[in-house]
C-alpha cells in the first residue's frame, strides 16, 4: 500500500539538526530534551480524542468486548508497552486486549522493517486477534502511512471494529481512515525520520492518559490506587494490602487477612475489611458496576 507521494513531516529536517554531530554533549542533550519537550505539549492539542477515544474503549471492554492495539516499529513499541500493562495495572485480561505487532515476538529481538510493508501479515494477524463488531483498535504510526497499520485499520473497519487512529502527521491516511482520529503533530525529529523519540513520546503520553482514563471508567482506580491489580509477586501484594487498608480503615493484619478471604482480589476486599461479609461485598460490587465508591456507600 503506496502513501501516493503524501508528504511526512516526521522525514523533515528538524533546525537542531544541523551541525549536531559537532556539538559539546550539553548542547546535544540540551537539544534533544527541548525537542522532546515540544513533543509532549502537542499531546495537549488532542486531549479531546484522546478522551473520546477512551471512552469507546471502555464502552467495549464493559460490554465484554476487547479493546485492541496495532503498529509497526516504534509506533508498534509504543502500543506494546501499554498493552502489556494493562493487565498488571488495571486487571484487564490479556485475551480482551489483543496486540498486533508487525513481525511478531521474533521482531522485538531483531526489528527489520520488512514486515510493517506485508499486508498479508497484518490480515492474519488481524484475524487471530478476534476483533468483531463493538470492539475498538487503537492503530499506531507515526508518519501515518505504515503499510501493516493501514491494512489493520481498514480491515477493522470492515468489520465493524471502531478504529482510533493515532498519528503524527496531520492529514496523513491513517488519521483520514479513522473513526477517531488523534493527531499528534510533532513535526521533525532532530536525528532525521528517527521517530523513536519526539513521535514515540508524544505516542506514549497519549496512550498511558487513555489507558488510565479506560480503567477509571471501568471501577478499576480509586482514589488514585490501583483497586483492581493483580497481585501476583511479593511487592503487589503488599501494595494490595496498603490500599485495603487505606481505603477500609483498617490495619495491615486486617487488610491481608481480607485479601485471604477474598483470593486477592482487591476490590471486595476493601468491602470485608471494612466489615462486610464476603457475599455483602461481591454483591454490591455487581450493583455498581465494579466501582468500588458506590458499593462501599452502599455496604456501610
Amino acid at each position: 500500500m503506496a502513501d501516493h507521494g503524501f508528504a511526512r513531516a516526521t522525514e523533515a529536517r528538524h533546525p537542531h539538526s544541523a551541525g549536531l554531530h559537532d556539538q559539546p554533549a550539553p548542547v546535544v542533550l540540551e537539544r534533544l530534551l527541548g525537542a522532546q519537550e515540544a513533543a509532549l505539549a502537542k499531546v495537549r492539542g488532542a486531549l479531546a480524542v484522546i478522551e473520546e477515544a477512551a471512552e469507546a474503549g471502555a464502552a467495549a471492554l464493559r460490554r465484554g468486548g476487547k479493546m485492541g492495539y496495532a503498529g509497526a516499529g516504534s509506533s508498534g513499541l509504543m502500543a506494546l508497552a501499554d498493552c502489556l500493562e494493562l493487565a498488571g495495572t488495571f486487571g484487564i485480561a490479556p485475551k480482551d486486549t489483543p496486540m498486533m505487532f508487525a513481525g511478531g515476538a521474533a521482531a522485538l529481538l531483531h526489528m527489520t522493517g520488512g514486515v510493517e510493508d506485508d499486508p498479508a501479515l497484518a490480515a492474519a494477524d488481524f484475524a487471530a486477534s478476534g476483533l468483531g463488531r463493538g470492539d475498538v483498535v487503537l492503530c499506531l504510526s507515526a508518519s501515518g502511512t505504515t503499510p501493516y497499520t493501514l491494512v489493520i485499520a481498514d480491515l477493522a473497519r470492515k468489520a465493524g471494529v471502531t478504529v482510533v487512529g493515532f498519528a503524527n502527521v496531520a492529514g496523513s491516511p491513517l488519521l483520514a481512515a479513522s473513526d477517531i482520529a488523534v493527531c499528534l503533530e510533532t513535526g521533525p525529529e532532530v536525528v532525521n525520520g528517527s521517530t523513536r523519540m519526539g513521535a514515540a513520546t508524544a505516542q506514549k503520553v497519549a496512550l498511558n492518559m487513555l489507558s488510565v482514563l479506560v480503567g477509571l471508567r471501568l471501577g478499576h482506580v480509586h482514589d488514585g490506587y490501583m483497586v483492581n491489580v493483580v497481585a501476583d509477586n511479593a511487592k503487589l501484594v503488599d501494595r494490595a494490602a496498603r490500599i485495603v487498608a487505606a481505603l477500609s480503615g483498617a490495619g495491615m493484619e486486617d487488610a491481608r487477612a481480607a485479601l485471604g478471604r477474598t483470593g486477592g482480589a482487591v476490590k471486595p476486599a476493601v468491602l470485608v475489611a471494612g466489615g462486610a461479609s464476603l457475599e455483602a461485598a461481591e454483591a454490591a460490587l455487581q450493583r455498581s458496576g465494579g466501582h468500588i465508591g458506590p458499593a462501599l456507600a452502599g455496604t456501610r
